[in-house]
């Protein structure tokens, strides 16, 4: 046991560590950010979410694997879209853009949390578990901004597009959700640019 002890203590424990301070704090953004949308839908009298059994805290019923491993390792990601019924909704432009509101809302909120709980963690004293729990922490609050920013551009099929919806003629956000199709390259090509890579940049020096 002791010669187990011994191997188990001399492995370096600071990859595994840092995935799991990135994969918690990019589960609970994207599973917090759709179940916001769902339940705003809800409240403005769509069932479909709660239907469809995505009116939960389990993140298996939200996490979409590319784009957890885009939040991972870029930051940015996103996750299998809250279904909704316009159809619901007493006043439809404004309802959608509530509840494609809610997702980055609640992302501002949670990142609000996380940075008061981390001024209170932030001088604990140094042990391996403690730094795991500053840097999730942390990084729940970074993650959670990023995809409140994120979710923010106006390019379908982001929550920004939606909003958008709302101080746009009809005429007009029809031929923005023909390009809906695209936005999903469109945003791959942000992802691959500098823009992002300064994030990142700022980030490494944020340590």
């Amino acid at each position: 046991m002791d010669y187990f002890r011994q191997i188990l203590g001399n492995l370096d424990w600071s990859l595994p560590l840092e995935l799991i301070a990135s994969i918690i704090p990019a589960v609970i953004c994207i599973t917090l950010h759709e179940l916001s949308h769902g339940y705003a839908a809800y409240l403005l009298g769509d069932p479909t979410a709660k239907q469809m059994g995505r009116l939960t805290l389990n993140p298996l019923k939200h996490i979409d694997i590319m784009g957890l491993i885009m939040m991972v390792v870029f930051r940015f990601g996103w996750a299998k879209p809250v279904p909704f019924d316009y159809r619901y909704f007493k006043k439809p432009k404004r309802d959608i853009a509530l509840t494609a509101l809610a997702g980055p809302a609640a992302n501002v909120l949670i990142c609000g949390v996380c940075l008061f709980l981390y001024g209170l963690l932030c001088n604990m004293r140094y042990t391996e578990m403690n730094y795991l729990i500053v840097r999730t922490v942390y990084m729940t609050a970074y993650l959670s901004l990023a995809l409140a920013v994120f979710n923010l551009i106006p390019i379908p099929p982001l929550d920004g597009s939606k909003i958008l919806f709302t101080f746009l003629s009809d005429s007009a956000y029809m031929k923005l959700m023909r390009i809906e199709r695209y936005g999903m390259l469109l945003l791959i090509v942000l992802l691959a640019t500098d823009i992002f890579e300064r994030q990142r940049i700022y980030e490494a020096h944020a340590h």
